[in-house]
């Protein structure tokens, strides 16, 4: 019970770490959270700085959530416990304790947990990112619907009870936090992929 408690407050305290912050920080970037979209994640930092940055951002968003599952899984924990640590890491990233609770809206995390979750399950989820973003440009829109479809992959596969419940939870906090992005798609005014302010 210790280990798991341990590994579940590391997940949080690692996905609390800002990729997009510290990365603008270190290029001499405007911060995100005072810029564009004013969301400290990739799709941001595209819009207010560069590719390079961009993809630093999407990187280290990425392994927040792959890295505290993954060693979850080699300490042989039990599945709740590994969905515990996914869900923590997403939720670091979301309510950074080291940055105000001000955080990402955990597309990038949520996908690196989705990895060390259930890698086939991943594949299925960045498809349908890929295939919505090529044919309409909303980043948003494409998160949302591979959010959307992703429990639904995991349910396919077989994964376990635990993991699919925490993939749910993901996908309804995505949900919520992308509250804004949906008004604007329903009124037209959403900003498309690498679109400046």
């Amino acid at each position: 019970m210790i280990i798991d408690a341990v590994i579940i407050i590391a997940a949080y305290l690692f996905g609390s770490v800002s990729a997009a912050i510290v990365t603008c920080r270190a290029m001499g970037l405007p911060d995100p959270r005072n810029e564009g979209s004013r969301n400290p994640g990739a799709t941001n930092v595209l819009r207010v700085g560069n590719r390079t940055a961009a993809g630093i951002t999407l990187l280290g968003d990425f392994l927040k959530g792959v890295i505290p599952v993954v060693l979850a899984v080699l300490l042989g924990l039990d599945p709740v416990t590994v969905a515990l640590a996914g869900l923590a890491a997403f939720l670091g990233h979301l309510y950074p304790v080291f940055f105000g609770f001000q955080g990402g809206k955990g597309v990038a995390t949520g996908l690196g947990v989705l990895l060390a979750w259930s890698w086939p399950a991943l594949l299925l989820t960045v498809g349908t990112w890929l295939l919505i973003a090529a044919l309409f440009r909303y980043s948003s829109l494409a998160a949302l619907v591979s959010f959307l479809l992703a429990p639904f992959y995991l349910a396919y596969l077989g994964a376990p009870q635990a993991i699919l419940f925490g993939m749910l939870a993901v996908t309804v906090i995505t949900f919520w936090r992308h509250q804004g992005n949906l008004q604007a798609l329903l009124n037209g005014t959403e900003k498309k992929i690498g679109e400046k302010d």
